[in-house]
């Protein structure tokens, strides 16, 4: 038993051997490279580098060039961002102010003899306005007629319109 398995390590070992050395066997030799190397050193005399094989190989030089612990990465290289100039638009660009929308709703009338009384709604609050009233200090009212009410929006002095009601 211990016979087979000393059998089959040296079988294992004998062809991982083969397999390390047999690339190389099988290899042609490239166009002007010699399947034997020789290194001329000023050692030798002119009679010796003559006796050796016809040329002397060069020396391949594999000492590391550049940095052996430089950092590289797998990304590439980033691109610097070109810049075109812009012609500069001297002319500001001016908004003309407007009125926020109207925040009241219309809820009802009231009309007496003397007087027509309006409610609005805004949000929570109910208003009874009329002709002359200001709410907020924001908001006056301009006139009340049967179909509209003309509010005045005094930061800006601008006009707005609320329907209240129809002509029939």
């Amino acid at each position: 038993m211990n016979t087979k398995r000393v059998a089959g390590w040296v079988a294992f070992f004998g062809v991982a051997a083969a397999l390390a050395w047999l690339p190389d066997y099988l290899k042609a030799p490239e166009d002007g490279e010699l399947s034997v190397a020789t290194v001329a050193t000023p050692a030798k005399s002119k009679t010796a580098a003559a006796v050796d094989s016809g040329k002397a190989a060069p020396i391949k030089d594999l000492s590391p060039s550049g940095d052996l612990f430089a950092a590289r990465s797998w990304k590439a290289a980033p691109q610097l961002a070109s810049v075109t100039e812009q012609p500069v638009n001297l002319t500001p660009v001016v908004q003309i102010p407007s009125a926020p929308p109207m925040p009241f709703q219309f809820v009802g009338k009231l009309h007496d003899r003397a007087d027509l009384q309006v409610f609005l709604q805004n949000g929570e609050k109910i208003y009874v306005v009329r002709k002359g009233d200001v709410i907020d200090d924001t908001w006056r009212i301009e006139g009340i007629s049967d179909v509209e009410l003309s509010l005045v929006y005094l930061p800006l002095h601008l006009a707005q319109t609320l329907s209240v009601g129809s002509t029939q």
